[in-house]
């Protein structure tokens, strides 16, 4: 059935809800998964202090990419799944999308927060990602009191 399972994350609670509704998944299937993390900077035009910074922060996205890609490895290895981690820039929604594809991903799976009635019409990336990709995608949604 799915035998390549994307998890975006961005160490976020609803990312780690989603990563480990996937690895469940992915273990009952016998299923390795994909830890993506998007480095996302502001567009242009950006501020003088931040243009001069750009590399540092870079580096600081980098370096937490590692961190929360690495905390799904973990996570997986304790579930005997097997784990690709991944890093990408750009738009995180078309990143995610485009990295299913690349990859011949079978789902993605990610978490999203609770948004109250406002902000479920709003949308957020995990809406996105519903709306531009062409793998399936299953949401992990939180619940009001998490």
């Amino acid at each position: 059935m799915y035998d390549r399972i994307l998890i975006p994350t961005d160490g976020s609670a609803p990312a780690e809800k989603g990563a480990n509704h996937a690895i469940e998944l992915a273990a009952a299937l016998g299923a390795t998964v994909h830890a993506l993390y998007v480095i996302d900077l502001p567009g242009i035009p950006r501020a003088l202090a931040l243009r001069d910074d750009e590399e540092e922060m870079r580096e600081r996205y980098r370096e937490f990419g590692e961190e929360v890609t690495g905390d799904v490895r973990d996570v997986a290895a304790g579930a005997d799944v097997e784990c690709v981690t991944a890093m990408k820039s750009g738009s995180v929604h078309e990143e995610i999308s485009d990295y299913a594809e690349d990859e011949d991903i079978d789902v993605i799976v990610m978490g999203t927060p609770y948004r109250g009635k406002v902000g479920a019409l709003l949308g957020g990336e995990a809406e996105k990602v519903v709306r531009t990709s062409t793998v399936p995608v299953t949401t992990v949604r939180m619940r009001e009191d998490q």
